[in-house]
């Protein structure tokens, strides 16, 4: 086995494009080397897979890796959570609380987003790369870590820095190293290994019967600009195989579910016909909750008096009796139509709330304003929801 294949392996990055390849020899070269990493590119280019395996090639691979959204972490609340509070801190600060920071010593710490966090944050962020010391919240006590830090963005820094919204300094430190993702549509030759290996991924987990893809449908796919990148292609397969179950995929199926001619060029994202991009999405996060129950019975029941408010104060799902097909109305709502009540069993309203949030949140990484935005509701509702349905522990717990 090459070393190239090797990191392959351990990384689970798909591809063999030179892109990609270049990205694993980055890897294989800075991995063993304790220094900090920025790992650039558009956004579902997977910067996360690769700090994962920045982290499981290194020498502190042992130890934890711990991986920090910063874009879903409200400006108020951002360095007690990367830093940790000392009890009475502020209000609700009712004992002293380790940050992310101090969970990660002897480990990794992966900041998704950095080109979110606030200046003053970032001025923090600074003194733990340079110095290894921070402080909490409320504290006096100056604290040392022994943490990696690998960032990761999907903006231009330096654009950024010049126009004041990013310090400068923090940016020639954390650009020591550099791991540029290449988009989908620059290492298209590898689309077809990532299609077959989300497509059979998500067939075993789902028990659906997935019978490949011709050739003539992957030419159409690659035809496409696909500006979601994998994130969306990944997206786009679990569906057309959900919505496909048991045929085998051809350009005609690709072509009805892209919604434009094979000779088109576009610049949209994939999505079912007729509908835009967030519609869609919601419309496919719901089919996925509803068809992995087919075990269960008699949905009818449990459906009835709960409606979508647009405001998100009674529920984010609006049923109605007689279900048929699942359909977005033109205002962005949810409605579910003509599912078969032998197909789907019982299951309340509020479960499948709950699970469409905490789906949402973990496809946006948990950024809460994209899932709020997407499931059409205020951030302050989702933030409601969390509290009530415990999501929040339970992500807590996970991580």
């Amino acid at each position: 086995m090459s070393e190239l294949d090797r990191i392959r392996q351990i990384s689970g990055i798909t591809g063999t494009s030179s892109g990609i390849e270049q990205v694993l020899e980055m890897i294989g070269q800075v991995a063993p080397v304790d220094i900090s990493v920025l790992i650039t590119g558009e956004s579902g280019t997977g910067k996360e897979v690769v700090a994962r395996a920045v982290h499981k090639l290194s020498r502190r691979a042992n130890n934890p890796l711990v991986i920090v959204n910063c874009g879903a972490i409200p400006a108020g609340i951002i360095e007690s959570e990367l830093f940790g509070h000392k009890k009475g801190a502020f209000t609700g600060a009712s004992e002293d609380r380790k940050g992310y920071f101090e969970e990660a010593d002897k480990g990794t710490i992966f900041l998704d987003e950095i080109g979110e966090t606030p200046i003053e944050t970032q001025v923090k962020l600074l003194r733990v790369l340079e110095t290894g010391e921070f402080m909490r919240v409320g504290d006096s006590k100056s604290r040392k870590t022994d943490v990696r830090i690998i960032a990761a963005t999907n903006k231009n820094l330096r654009q950024e820095a010049d126009k004041g919204n990013f310090r400068r300094d923090l940016y020639y430190r954390l650009r020591t190293v550099t791991i540029n993702l290449p988009p989908l549509r620059q290492r298209i030759e590898d689309l077809e290994e990532l299609a077959e290996r989300f497509a059979l991924q998500f067939s075993r987990s789902n028990d659906i019967i997935f019978r490949g893809f011709t050739s003539d449908a992957y030419q159409v796919m690659k035809q496409y600009d696909w500006q979601g990148n994998i994130r969306e292609l990944r997206n786009f397969v679990e569906s057309i195989i959900l919505l496909e179950r048991g045929n085998r995929i051809s350009s005609d199926i690709v072509l009805k579910h892209l919604a434009v001619s094979p000779d088109e060029s576009s610049h949209n994202l994939p999505v079912l016909v007729d509908k835009s991009a967030s519609q869609a999405e919601r419309e496919l996060i719901l089919q996925q909750l509803l068809f992995l129950r087919q075990d269960m019975r008699d949905l009818k029941a449990t459906l009835g008096n709960e409606s979508l408010d647009r405001s998100g104060e009674v529920g984010i799902l609006k049923s109605r009796p007689a279900l048929d097909s699942m359909v977005v109305s033109p205002t962005g709502e949810i409605q579910i139509e003509a599912i078969k009540s032998s197909s789907i069993g019982d299951v309340s309203m509020k479960e499948l709330e709950k699970e469409m949030i905490v789906r949402t949140l973990k496809k946006y990484n948990n950024n809460r304003r994209k899932t709020a935005e997407l499931l059409g509701i205020s951030e302050r509702t989702l933030y409601r929801k969390i509290n009530e349905y415990g999501i929040e522990k339970k992500h807590k717990r996970n991580n």
